[in-house]
This record gives C-alpha cells, sequence and structure tokens, in this order.
C-alpha cells in the first residue's frame, strides 16, 4: 500500500515553482508581442497595397502618361507593387544599382520598353527617343555598307612603290617566269638546269634500255660453250 501511494505521488506534477512561472509568462508576453508586430505589419501591407492600387488606377485613366517612375521602396513594397501591376495588365521593372536606390518603373502594355530603352535606365540614364532614333539610323547605315563592301569583294590596293624595283638587287631586272627560263646552273646552291644534267633521258627510256642489256647478257649466257 506504501509503495502504491509513493508511485501516485511521484507521478502527479509538481506544483509550479516561482521561476517556472516568470518564464512562462514571458514567454506568453514574447508570443503576444510577435503576434502584435505580426498584425501590424500585415495592416501595414494591406494600406501599401491599397495605395499602390490607386496610383496605377490614375496611371491607367490619364492618357498623357505611358510611364511612371515611383520613388525608391523596399524590396516587399517592390514585390507587392510588381503584383498589383501584373494584376491590372501593365509591365514593371526594377532599377538601380544598390538596394536602397532601387525604383519601380511602370509601363502601359502598348508602350511596353525596348531593350535600348530598358538598358539606358539600367545605367542610370535617361532615354532620349530622338537620340535613340538617330542612334539607330546610324547603325543601319553602318551595316548596309558594310554588307555592300562584302558584295563588291577586296578592293585592289596599288602599292606606292614597285617590288620590283625595291629588291632588284636580290631578284634582278628580269621577270620571274623568263628568269625561269633563263635559269643558269648554280652550284653553290645545287641548282642544276636540265640541259645540263648527264642523263637527259626518260624512265621508260631508261628502263627499255636496262631490259635490253639484261637480255643480251643472258643471251650470251646461253650462247657460251660448256652450257648444256
Amino acid at each position: 500500500m506504501a509503495d502504491l501511494l509513493s508511485s501516485i505521488l511521484s507521478s502527479m506534477e509538481r506544483p509550479p515553482q516561482v521561476g517556472d512561472q516568470e518564464s512562462r509568462r514571458k514567454a506568453r508576453e514574447q508570443a503576444a508581442r510577435l503576434k502584435k508586430m505580426q498584425e501590424h505589419e500585415k495592416r501595414q501591407k494591406l494600406e501599401f497595397r491599397k495605395r499602390m492600387e490607386k496610383v496605377v488606377s490614375e496611371f491607367i485613366q490619364d492618357s498623357t502618361q505611358t510611364k511612371k517612375k515611383l520613388q525608391p521602396m523596399g524590396k516587399i513594397e517592390r514585390s507587392i507593387l510588381h503584383d498589383v501591376v501584373e494584376v491590372a495588365g501593365l509591365t514593371s521593372f526594377s532599377f538601380g544599382e544598390d538596394e536602397e536606390s532601387r525604383y519601380v518603373m511602370i509601363f502601359k502594355k502598348e508602350f511596353a520598353p525596348c531593350d535600348e530603352e530598358l538598358e539606358a535606365y539600367r545605367k542610370g540614364e535617361e532615354w532620349d527617343p530622338a537620340k535613340a532614333e538617330e542612334k539607330k539610323k546610324l547603325k543601319e547605315r553602318a551595316q548596309k555598307e558594310a554588307e555592300a563592301d562584302a558584295m563588291r569583294g577586296p578592293s585592289c590596293v596599288n602599292p606606292n612603290t614597285d617590288y620590283k624595283d625595291k629588291y632588284s638587287h636580290l631578284i634582278g631586272k628580269i621577270a620571274a617566269k623568263d628568269a625561269a627560263h633563263t635559269l643558269e646552273a648554280n652550284k653553290a646552291y645545287g641548282c642544276v638546269p636540265v640541259a645540263n644534267k648527264r642523263d637527259t633521258r626518260s624512265i621508260e627510256e631508261a628502263m627499255n634500255e636496262i631490259r635490253a642489256k639484261k637480255r643480251l647478257k643472258h643471251d650470251d649466257r646461253e650462247s657460251a660453250p660448256g652450257t648444256s
């Protein structure tokens, strides 16, 4: 009976101590503060979204505006704005090098920016359609000229000096083809003309002569005395 009573007493939770009560109280307070902060952040996001919806609606109704640049904002705000713009059927882009200076520009669908315009905004430059059109025409003209040059082929270059006169001390005054016909033997370089070669026969002539010599030698052996 005593063992049963002791086991029941040991299984029962002990009354909370002063330290445990303080820890639980701090945990409840921390959870309440966190919940309050989350609700406050949620309300701020909702209010910001409503403001952006109003800005986007006014932009759509204003027929004189084709694009609109907004003030720099944080990453969460930019994300909300991009979502509002997408729901409204518009186009938006973020620009700016660092996080503090990044901003959003919204465009109407029919006036969506070209690649050159986006590149200018990324560089922090102002977009000038007139200058861009002039630059585009110059680029197209240069491309057409390059294609025309390619169709014409390589141009004939007339040198200021004649290489024959410049190197006459090396190649002489006679043209290359004429010099080949009048080539003389030069033992220093091993260049021997055909006229100076000992054997002027062709390969077939030389082979026929070798065969004739072999036949003659074979006939002499057969006609020699003592052969059976």
